[in-house]
């Protein structure tokens, strides 16, 4: 039985198909292939709570639903003023929700395609992406840390490890002490699982020494986990109000906290990654470079996340030899 605040369970395969024994982890491997990461589960929940709630309210059945039930629907999230992005993952989450139970989905409807293209074209898709800031502007907020204080020591090298390793905040938030190798060279981070990286293949983020301890992510990386006075679990931990330290996660909601409490509420938590390709392009590393870092995989999403505003940043006009 599905209640509204989840995703349909997957359509167990037929049992004449699967040995007796096999069936329910048979069940299990193929929800879990299709569902996804745990992120995109959660937000697609949400997704899909507020599509059936609008399919009771006009007594429209939302699975399977009705192409004009999901026209409408997205109709209302259009005219709300809500991104098109919004609206594109409403679409998803209604899509995968059909998929998980082995019903068509409304989604593919030729009517659906052409009222998304007249909504995109409405709102003109532009999708609002988190800013990047300078390096100069990083390396002053990062000198004016109070790292006196045991937040500020925790803060120093959650911002500096999240840039210089072009981090997910879910990444950070799922950091282990164990991922960690410290040795002449730096610091490698192993990543048991990403956004992209589902399968657990081993992932890794290489982070260099700084010449200035004041901005090296090593050394206050190195600080941090001093003080946290253990060689296993979470590295980035929360605080009682006295300064106490957990052994509670730091949620992936409260990095970006940080981020806007040290570099100004226009930034998120997903800066940090955004100003790494950029700052790495300006100073001329290749898109290769690049991606053996952010692990992307393809040019298109490093051209996608290279934030340039200034019409003088990286302009060939520079460069005519006049």
């Amino acid at each position: 039985m599905t209640t509204e605040n989840q995703l349909p369970l997957v359509t167990s395969p037929p049992v004449a198909q699967v040995p007796a024994h096999l069936v329910e982890s048979t069940h299990r491997y193929v929800e879990s292939g299709l569902r996804g990461a745990a992120n995109t589960v959660r937000a697609y929940a949400g997704d899909w709570k507020r599509f059936t709630t609008w399919c009771q309210l006009h007594q429209l059945a939302p699975l399977p639903a009705p192409v004009e039930a999901l026209t409408g629907f997205l109709t209302e999230l259009a005219d709300a003023g809500k991104k098109y992005a919004t609206i594109e993952r409403h679409t998803a989450a209604i899509a995968k929700a059909h998929e998980l139970a082995s019903l068509e989905s409304p989604t593919s409807h030729k009517k659906l395609k052409v009222l998304l293209k007249g909504i995109a074209r409405e709102i003109k898709t532009h999708q609002k992406q988190a800013p990047a800031f300078s390096l100069d502007s990083f390396k002053r907020t990062i000198k004016r840390i109070d790292v006196t204080l045991p937040a500020g020591l925790r803060n120093r090298a959650l911002l500096l490890l999240g840039f210089t390793g072009a981090f997910r905040r879910s990444e950070l938030e799922a950091l282990n002490i164990e991922d960690l190798a410290f040795d002449d060279d730096g610091l490698v981070v192993t990543l048991p699982q990403s956004k992209t990286n589902q399968l657990g293949q081993a992932e890794e983020k290489a982070i260099f020494y700084s010449p200035d301890s004041a901005l090296c992510p090593i050394r206050s990386l190195q600080a941090w986990l001093q003080m946290l006075g253990r060689t296993e679990g979470p590295v980035f931990v929360s605080f009682r109000k006295n300064n106490q330290l957990t052994t509670r996660r730091l949620t992936t909601k409260y990095t970006n906290l940080i981020v806007q409490q040290y570099l100004g509420p226009q930034y998120t938590a997903h800066s940090l990654r955004a100003s790494f390709v950029t700052v790495s392009k300006l100073n001329g590393a290749d898109d290769s470079k690049v991606m053996n870092q952010t692990k992307h995989k393809t040019s298109a999403m490093i051209r996608r996340y290279t934030r340039l505003d200034n019409v003088r940043q990286h302009n060939a006009a520079k460069e005519l030899g006049l």
